[in-house]
């Protein structure tokens, strides 16, 4: 037997971030969903919003920068 030179899970094939959310979804109920995800409509994106902001508080306000001002 040869020695493992990576920690265990870090080598062979990486799963892509959908399918980690996907498994994580499946395997232990868990939902992980941004934003800006096209395949969401509006009042979608509003509910996924408002369940952040209850589970864990307002996101920070976006402010434009405008030419350094």
């Amino acid at each position: 037997m040869g020695m493992r030179f990576t920690p265990k899970g870090y080598g062979g094939t990486r799963r892509d971030p959908e399918q980690v959310k996907r498994d994580g979804w499946h395997e232990q109920h868990m939902l992980a969903v941004s934003l800006d995800d096209h395949r969401l409509t509006w009042p979608e994106r509003e509910l996924v919003r408002q369940l952040g902001e209850k589970l864990y508080g307002k996101l920070p306000a976006v402010r434009e920068v405008r030419n350094g001002r």
